[in-house]
Order: C-alpha cells, then sequence, then structure tokens
C-alpha cells in the first residue's frame, strides 16, 4: 500500500480537482498541488489523480454503437431521400457509407490510447456528473477559480468527435467522387445533395455530444426504442402498409421492416444489458410486436373508412 499525503496537506477542494503523482520512492508517493488531472487520469476517493486502466463495460460500447451510428442511419436516410426513385446508384452510396463509418470507426480505436489496438482503456462512469466537470469549479475564495476541467469518463466524451471527424474525411475523399461517376440519372444540383446534407448533420451532431453527451450516455435506449417505432409508423403510413400482403410487394419495405426491427433489439439489449441471459434474452421476443400490432390495427383506422362509417351513422 502507498502511505497518504492527503493528511498532511491542505485539503483539496472541488468534485474533480486532484493531486497528481509526482515520484514514487517504494511505498512513498510524492503529490503536487491540487489542479486538474492529466489526460486519461482521473481522481480516486483520496483526491489523487489515478491512471485509467480500466476497459468499457458493455453498456459503454453500446452507447458508443449508438453513436457511431447516428452518422451511417443519417448518411441512409438522405441518400435515399434525395437518390430518386429511378436512380440505381442508391445502393452502391449505401454500402459507401457503410464503408466510410466502418473505416472511421476502426482507425478511431486504432488511435485511440493504447495506440495501434482495437481495445481501449477507460475510466468508469459513475454518475451523470462525470461528463459535466467543466461545471464544478471550486472557487475557495469566492473569486479566485480552480480550473479542474477534465474528462472524467475519459475516453468516452473526446472518441466519439475523433469518430466524426474520421467519418467526415473519408466521406470527402471517397463520396464525391463516387456520385460524380454513378449517379448519371439524377440532376447536377442533386446529385451532391446527400453529400451537403452531411455537412449539416455532423456539426449538428458534434454540438449535441458536446452539449447533451451525459444525458444521451443514460438515455440512449429508450431514444432508440420510441424513434425506431415512430418512424416505422410513419413509414408504414407513408407507404400505405396494410397488410402482410403489401410488405411483399416490395424488397425495400422489407429491408426497412428488419432494420427498424434490429434497432428495436439494440434499444431492447442497452436497457436489458443483457445482465441475466434467462431472463433479458425472452425480452426480445417483443422485437416485431409493434409491426405486428400496426398491420394487424391498420384497416380499423383507415381515414377513409371512418368518415364513410361517421357519414352512414348520421
Amino acid at each position: 500500500m502507498f502511505r497518504s499525503a492527503v493528511d498532511i496537506q491542505p485539503a483539496c477542494l472541488g468534485l474533480y480537482c486532484g493531486r497528481t503523482v509526482l515520484s514514487v520512492n517504494g511505498s512513498v508517493e510524492t503529490y503536487g498541488d491540487c489542479g486538474v488531472c492529466p489526460r486519461g487520469q482521473r481522481t480516486d476517493d483520496n483526491k489523487i489523480c489515478r491512471e485509467c486502466m480500466g476497459s468499457p463495460d458493455r453498456y459503454d460500447w453500446l452507447y458508443l454503437g449508438f453513436m457511431a451510428m447516428l452518422p451511417l442511419v443519417l448518411h441512409w436516410f438522405f441518400i435515399e431521400w434525395y437518390s430518386g426513385k429511378k436512380s440505381s446508384s442508391a445502393l452502391l452510396q449505401h454500402v459507401t457509407a457503410l464503408f466510410e463509418c466502418s473505416i472511421a470507426a476502426i482507425v478511431t480505436l486504432l488511435v485511440s490510447d493504447p495506440v495501434g489496438s482495437l481495445h481501449i482503456r477507460s475510466c468508469k462512469v459513475k454518475k451523470l456528473s462525470d461528463w459535466y466537470t467543466m461545471l464544478y469549479n471550486p472557487s475557495p475564495d469566492y473569486i479566485t477559480t480552480v480550473h479542474c476541467t477534465h474528462e472524467a469518463v475519459y475516453p468516452l466524451y473526446t472518441i466519439v468527435f475523433i469518430y466524426y471527424a474520421f467519418c467526415l474525411v473519408l466521406m470527402m475523399l471517397l463520396r464525391p467522387l463516387l456520385v460524380k461517376k454513378i449517379a448519371c440519372g439524377l440532376g447536377k444540383s442533386d446529385r451532391f445533395k446527400s453529400i451537403y446534407a452531411a455537412l449539416y448533420f455532423f456539426p449538428i451532431l458534434t454540438v449535441l455530444q458536446a452539449v447533451g453527451g451525459g444525458l444521451l450516455y443514460y438515455a440512449f435506449p429508450y431514444i432508440i426504442l420510441v424513434l425506431s417505432l415512430v418512424t416505422l409508423a410513419v413509414y408504414m403510413s407513408a407507404s400505405e402498409v396494410e397488410s402482410f400482403k403489401d410488405l411483399l410487394v416490395r424488397k425495400k419495405r422489407l429491408v426497412v421492416l428488419f432494420s427498424h426491427w434490429l434497432l428495436h433489439a439494440y434499444g431492447i439489449i442497452s436497457i436489458s444489458k443483457l445482465d441475466k441471459l434467462e431472463q433479458d434474452l425472452p425480452l426480445l421476443a417483443l422485437v416485431p410486436a409493434p409491426a405486428l400490432f400496426y398491420l394487424l390495427t391498420a384497416k380499423y383506422t383507415e381515414p377513409s373508412r371512418i368518415l364513410s362509417e361517421g357519414g352512414n351513422g348520421h
């Protein structure tokens, strides 16, 4: 055990202020002044800055997966939105977007500590305030502020920004050449609109992570479930899907349905964390339930039918 020098030094104020270890001589540690911990460290219970040597748990990886999916899903949405019904280039653009995001994710893991490995070391997230250390800088004399802002959730906060940067760079390197070569069925002003859309949503995602990263960390499973349910209902309503036969008319509808089912499953897994497999795995049987409920009840909620029955009643 190291002998603590905290008892003979002035108290280290602030929730996230700590003393760095200057040297270790046998069982005795020498500490520096109270201040901000270096990157990759956070304070322990004795207000000493310690290296983050843990690994992300399952929930942390699910959160990173969610943040990685956001630009990919938005890419796919805008590619589909602007490709047009007659365009044959949409599929290749979808594959390219998947390739860009996959390579960006791999490169991000490789450049993170330890460099060259797909494994990353991290600090354990203990509470919501860990994401917002800038709000907890102490002012001992109510005049001077001791700045102790650091990444207490290392690297869950900054790794998302690095990933978005690589996504943007790879998109600008690959997509314009691809679109210019294959998107001949679109007008000159339309073929690059999916790329222009990405130039808008990447800054929005960056601000979202910067401001709401901690809130997203705790709320993302429920966000996935709610948004996937709403978007599936909107899509099926807009596509006038009212029966199982309508789903089988076009393969694209089945692809959209299965994609939403994957999102449902991801949300359920994120909520349950699969801590108890015998209890949590049966929950995945609920994945098709929303779509089945919609298909079974759609014919009863057809507006024209309701209006006609209302007119007949009078």
